[in-house]
């Protein structure tokens, strides 16, 4: 089967249009267990929000495509938030809140039949090769540490998986999605604004922080666990920020 209307490529997978459909097609048929993953994790979630603000587009079907496994979800036609920032660099501000509001309405939800966010951080930190094993240690440490909730936390959530059209707000990209803490959800939120949107991202914790009634130094707690999670993936662009970030033991 061909698809011509190519969107996104990402380190597992292809991103087409076919229609009025998002096709996510995995690059190698051992990424099955992910695939069937991703989508159970997007189900959970549709189930979850159907009662609230935040819309997330409707799975349609689980295939297998020339060998490859796929998921096939509704389209969603719109801008991004990320789009809408870049556009109208003056109403940054407005942007921000609104993207405070839908992050703080998405851990109003609890999830706790998804994974744990923790268990996930715990497996991606022991696995790294770039740090040492007593950093490894005070990093596992910290996170032991830190309180469990069992909130609905999309872990990856950036301006562009933020989508504004007539029929509402909706939120993409749901294969990270875990049970876990908020702060930690903030914190790799802020890191990927500082590597994305750097405008935004003082402005985006302050705000959030100031919203949502949290400590600006708990959220920073998190922020060397966070960025020794993300290390696991070796993005070249990324690592300099993130060895920074793991560098810090303590935020005053």
């Amino acid at each position: 089967m061909e698809f011509k209307n190519f969107v996104a490529s990402k380190p597992e997978y292809e991103i087409y249009k076919d229609g009025n459909m998002a096709v996510k097609i995995y690059k190698d048929v051992k990424l099955k267990e992910k695939c069937l993953y991703a989508a159970l994790t997007h189900a959970r979630v549709e189930t979850t929000l159907v009662n609230s603000f935040v819309n997330i587009p409707t799975l349609h079907e689980v295939s297998v495509i020339d060998g490859k496994w796929a998921i096939t979800m509704d389209w969603v036609e719109g801008k991004s938030l990320g789009q809408l920032m870049k556009e109208n660099p003056d109403k940054l501000e407005t942007y921000i809140n609104q993207f405070i509001d839908i992050q703080t309405e998405l851990h109003a939800q609890y999830m706790p039949l998804l994974s744990k966010l923790k268990d996930k951080m715990a497996r991606q930190i022991k696995s790294l090769g770039q740090i040492d094993e007593i950093k490894k240690y005070e990093l596992l440490t910290r996170l032991d540490s830190m309180p469990k909730h069992i909130k609905l936390c999309h872990y990856d959530l950036s301006p562009d998986d933020v989508i504004i059209n007539d029929e509402g707000t909706y939120v993409i990209n749901w294969g990270s999605a875990r049970q876990g803490n908020a702060s930690a959800d903030v914190a790799k939120t802020y890191m990927l604004l500082c590597l994305n949107y750097p405008q935004a991202a003082e402005m985006y914790l302050n705000k959030y922080c100031l919203k949502s009634g949290t400590a600006k130094q708990y959220v920073q707690k998190w922020m060397p666990i966070v960025a020794a999670a993300q290390l696991i993936k070796n993005i070249p662009e990324e690592k300099e920020l993130l060895m920074r970030w793991i560098d810090v033991v303590e935020y005053e």
